[in-house]
């Protein structure tokens, strides 16, 4: 029996892994390239969207009703705005205008639903582990200074977020739930996923590309075209980093 029961929580970790890699991977991918072509050299853009991945998929994965009502907030207000404005698409103002949807309804949400902190706990652990993988695989790639494929960043800086998430949250969250307000707890939380949501849609948004010249628009499709194997690596690095800690005694069911 407790074989089996074994091998289930691997298959769990397996696709539950899977899937959050597959998230974050595709969305470091995206913002990884774009923050290169806004300029952004160096370890800048891999430690920026390491972090804005690991948050994001963090909250997806420990607190999804604020996550999903946060996206839902997003493509609301993206959309929108995109209708409203036409061809004139600015990335921080459809960033902020969808942080500011977001937050609205997380408030809402937040008052239907009482809820304690939890949901920033979470999303700041994954806002810290992504900082700590980001920066160590930066500075790996200093050291060695050879070039590294999409898919390969991706799958190390998916595990490396996994470990250190898995790692660090169980005493990182339990301390830092009792001095986080849990008023603003689904707000903040929703907000930050909503203005994610609207940067992915100024990235992919067909108006956008049609503003720019024809250097930026190469690099649009570069960076659209670095998603699948962003996709495709993160979701090997979360299914195998999954099973290992899963092996280690960190129990994924235990979790969800």
């Amino acid at each position: 029996m407790q074989s089996k029961d074994q091998f289930t929580a691997i298959v769990m970790a397996l696709f539950v892994w899977g899937f959050a890699g597959a998230l974050f991977g595709a969305l470091f991918a995206g913002l990884y390239q774009i923050l290169g072509v806004l300029g952004l050299t160096g370890w800048q853009p891999l430690i920026i969207a390491a972090a804005a991945a690991a948050m994001t998929t963090s909250a997806f994965y420990s607190a999804m009703p604020v996550a999903l009502v946060g996206s839902m907030a997003g493509v609301l207000a993206s959309i929108g705005y995109l209708i409203a404005t036409g061809q004139e698409v600015e990335l921080l103002m459809i960033v902020g205008i969808a942080g500011v949807t977001g937050l609205i309804a997380g408030s809402f949400y937040s008052w239907i639903v009482t809820g304690g902190s939890r949901p920033l706990a979470e999303t700041l652990t994954g806002l810290i582990a992504g900082l700590l993988a980001g920066g160590s695989l930066a500075l790996v790639l200093s050291v060695t200074a050879e070039p590294v494929g999409m898919f390969v960043l991706a799958a190390g800086v998916v595990a490396l977020v996994g470990t250190f998430f898995q790692v660090s949250e169980r005493w990182l969250v339990s301390r830092s739930i009792p001095w986080l307000p849990g008023v603003i707890s689904a707000p903040v939380v929703a907000g930050l996923i909503a203005a994610v949501v609207g940067a992915s849609i100024w990235i992919l948004g067909g108006t956008t590309a049609a503003m720019l010249d024809t250097r930026s628009q190469d690099a649009i499709t570069h960076v659209l075209n670095d998603v699948p194997p962003g996709l495709l690596g993160g979701m090997l690095g979360g299914a195998l980093t999954g099973i290992v800690l899963e092996l280690f005694g960190f129990h994924l069911e235990d979790q969800i």
